[in-house]
């Protein structure tokens, strides 16, 4: 049976826990590479654009992969819930489980030479950015081992080496952003695109479509991706929208709309998306998703919808529950060895929060630095001033 050896290949130190590029891809060299093509659950809806095909190609390593990442990422915002209420972390926290599909399978679409930007709903793509457990859970609790050393906190996690951009604590403001990393990537030719992420509440933002206007314009290489779960804050898309098919929102720019729950049917329409927007310009992609948590921590998310509700999606529409039946339907692993990948994940969760409680605390003069890029301080205004007035008109 593959993956009989994946328990001692798990067991690694917390500082290179989750280098999603390289570790584990070895983690998983039993599994086998041969090609199993898998029907989406549901077929894609488009606007102003041929749909790709259902059929998706995929492998018994991708399926492994998938399983343990969305497993790690759900194990880890559990652990978050937790520590907020045990007031560890502290200010805001918006939690992703539920909609781990959407990044698993965007990442299995595209390369870190591609750029992501998302809003402050961004532990579980920093970490499938190459962020370890050990970096978000630092910054989580305002550690200086954090990924912004602990001064950004759960809203501003960032991985520039790896092409993300960050999480962002204004609705909607990353999406300008995005456009413009697309318009960077453009200039320098090298084939990469930018996923500008947002949610549902987002998508009424005015600045969003003035972000699409100018990248239809240029033609660049931006996916806009409206991770639909169907409430902003606390208000159901058909309260909030007149025209909640947001794939459609683009008017002249197409879209597709997508099962978000799907990792697979999201790994199609990212490539999709990429191909199309390195020929043609802008794409709009609706992820069909949801979040079982409330919006944040201060949301119980059982007011505005009910109990049945969240519990139905859980039974129905799980994505590692859906990861997981394909594993077992075609004998890849056994239930067993699935549940030990869970126990390890468990483990490696746990072992990374008890580094980042050792983490320290930043001094109190680190309110001084980082604010200024380097020669933009005060101290150089007047240099900096003359040097404006030489290359201005």
């Amino acid at each position: 049976m593959a993956l009989m050896n994946y328990r001692s290949a798990l067991i690694k130190p917390i500082g290179s826990l989750i280098s999603y590029s390289s570790s584990l891809s070895r983690q998983f060299s039993s599994a086998s590479d041969d090609t199993i093509i898998i029907e989406t659950s549901i077929p894609f809806t488009s606007h102003k654009c041929e749909p790709p095909s259902r059929s998706v190609e995929t492998s018994p390593k991708e399926l492994m992969k998938f399983f343990q990442d969305m497993a790690l990422m759900r194990r880890m915002e559990i652990a978050a819930d937790s520590l907020y209420k045990g007031k560890l972390i502290r200010g805001f926290c918006h939690l992703y489980d539920g909609q781990e599909a959407v990044v698993i399978g965007m990442e299995a679409a595209i390369t870190k030479k591609d750029a992501i930007i998302t809003s402050y709903r961004d532990h579980c793509i920093f970490l499938s950015r190459g962020g370890t457990l050990l970096e978000a859970f630092a910054e989580l609790m305002g550690r200086q081992g954090g990924c912004s050393k602990g001064k950004g906190g759960s809203m501003h996690f960032y991985k520039k080496e790896n092409g993300f951009f960050g999480g962002h604590g204004i609705v909607g403001a990353q999406v300008p952003l995005g456009c413009g990393l697309a318009f960077a990537q453009k200039y320098l030719k090298e084939g990469t695109v930018s996923f500008a992420m947002y949610g549902d509440g987002a998508a009424n933002q005015g600045q969003l479509f003035e972000a699409l206007n100018i990248s239809a314009l240029l033609d660049l290489p931006a996916i806009l991706v409206c991770e639909n779960n169907h409430y902003g804050m606390g208000t159901a898309e058909w309260r909030a929208a007149k025209s909640p098919s947001y794939y459609k929102r683009g008017d002249y720019v197409p879209g597709l709309k997508v099962d978000g729950m799907d990792a697979l049917a999201v790994k199609q329409a990212c490539k999709f998306a990429k191909e199309h927007a390195l020929k043609n310009g802008p794409i709009i992609l609706e992820m069909d998703t949801y979040r079982y948590h409330g919006h944040s921590m201060s949301d119980p998310g059982s007011t505005y919808r009910t109990r049945d509700e969240i519990s139905g999606v859980r039974q129905e529409r799980d994505p590692i529950e859906r990861i997981r039946k394909l594993i077992l339907s075609h004998e890849i692993s056994t239930e067993k060895e699935l549940k030990d990948i869970e126990k390890e994940v468990r483990k490696q969760v746990d072992e990374a929060i008890a580094q980042a409680k050792e983490s320290p605390i930043p001094e109190p003069s680190a309110l001084f630095s980082d604010i200024y890029v380097k020669g933009l301080g005060t101290e150089s205004f007047g240099a900096d001033r003359k040097e404006l007035k030489a290359v201005l008109p």
